[in-house]
């Protein structure tokens, strides 16, 4: 079945963001997810699931176990379960960007205060 942003189930979340499930079951999530200029995800952590964030257009400033990184277009990131993570819009543009997640990460979620 071909998969599209067009077609795919969109959601809010945070302020303004939105993301789009391209997979959706319990042992696979692949979602495409964009942040306008300066908006930030919560610090977090995922009990079970891991996954690999990969930037499409833009550049996102991630938070990974105490680390900070910069990536670019055609640059991602592994984060296994446990460790503590966010990704962040400090750019001008908006943030594209593919998460994912094994298992499934939704349902899987744990906010790690600042």
């Amino acid at each position: 079945m071909k998969i599209a942003i067009a077609t795919a189930p969109s959601y809010p979340w945070g302020d303004a963001c939105t993301g789009w499930h391209f997979v959706q079951t319990p042992g696979l999530g692949v979602i495409q997810e964009r942040m306008p200029p300066g908006t930030a995800e919560v610090r977090h952590r995922h009990a079970a699931a891991q996954q690999f964030f990969y930037v499409l257009r833009g550049t996102a400033t991630f938070e990974l176990a105490g680390e900070r990184l910069v990536l670019g277009p055609g640059e991602g990131v592994h984060v296994l379960p446990g460790q503590v993570h966010r990704i962040q819009n400090k750019a001008a543009e908006a943030l594209d960007f593919l998460v994912i997640s094994e298992p499934h990460a939704h349902g899987d979620w744990q906010l790690v205060p600042d």
